[in-house]
């Protein structure tokens, strides 16, 4: 976990005075790197001596050494940074709050997933005789994109947002059957339920979802990423991205998988396509 990062996840364990320090410096950490340790103590309202203090709390030697970590954190990718749209934003100043913590939170996603899981599930998939994608809330648009994709791949797939259907679905499942679990935070009671059936009718089950969840305890395999949103709080735009960007990332490893041949049939669907277009003049 880099210094901004380190940040963010811990500003409430700060004291009043600290966190002022660590808010002035999530808002603008290129200006906390330029800055010297009176103009940083300024920024936020507090003595100079709570500024040191807060670098030492971060494992640093003082604030050379702390600007020294935050320049790192910043050189080493995009970084998340929680970056609140407040009531006085205007259209330029929450487009580009949108836009930042979206583009971060998918590079803490992709930093996080485990190449051999994402095999696994790809291995999963292809085995599978039907393909069950289910989700609710804000997952339901991820769970119907995911229909979209598997379902030119010439195997039988389905896509539920009604516990329902899910449940009648699971009801008819087999052991030759994969169901697709997604839910960011992993305690939507219904999907629990649905990942119990499933499992008692012998289908295989893997879950997009949080680890040490609930979901995440019933599934066969986790497919777990870090996605740095609270969605109790905000709408959840960052993790339904990333949840997309994921079932992208399966559907391509699925169609690598199926080899040339298959990659055929694709190609003759996407002429299809482009044949019912009305061309660019």
């Amino acid at each position: 976990m880099n210094t901004l990062e380190k940040i963010t996840k811990n500003i409430d364990s700060f004291s009043k005075s600290e966190r002022k320090v660590a808010e002035v410096i999530i808002a603008s950490p290129q200006t906390a790197i330029h800055s010297s340790i009176a103009t940083l103590a300024k920024m936020a309202d507090v003595s100079e001596p709570t500024v040191n203090r807060f670098c030492r709390r971060l494992d640093t030697k003082g604030f050379p050494d702390f600007k020294l970590h935050l320049a790192q954190s910043l050189a080493n990718g995009t970084p998340y940074v929680n970056r609140h749209v407040e009531e006085d934003d205007g259209p330029e100043a929450y487009t580009a709050k949108i836009f930042e913590s979206s583009i971060a939170c998918l590079e803490a996603a992709k930093n996080s997933l485990d190449p051999n899981v994402i095999n696994r599930a790809v291995d999963l998939l292809t085995q599978a005789k039907r393909i069950t994608f289910c989700g609710l809330g804000a997952s339901a648009s991820v769970a119907h994109d995911a229909l979209n994709k598997f379902f030119r791949f010439n195997v039988p797939v389905a896509c539920s947002s009604d516990v329902v259907m899910m449940r009648m679905s699971c009801i008819l499942s087999t052991e030759d059957d994969v169901v697709v679990l997604i839910s960011h935070t992993g305690r939507t009671k219904e999907l629990v339920d649905i990942a119990k059936l499933a499992r008692g009718n012998g289908a295989t089950v893997i879950a997009m979802t949080s680890k040490h969840s609930p979901l995440a305890e019933y599934c066969h395999l986790l497919v777990a990423m870090d996605v740095p949103e609270d969605t109790d709080v905000y709408m959840p735009m960052a993790s339904r991205l990333a949840q997309m960007t994921l079932i992208d990332v399966l559907a391509t490893g699925f169609t690598l998988r199926r080899g040339d041949r298959f990659r055929e049939n694709l190609k003759k669907v996407k002429k299809t396509l482009r044949d019912s277009r009305i061309e660019q003049s």
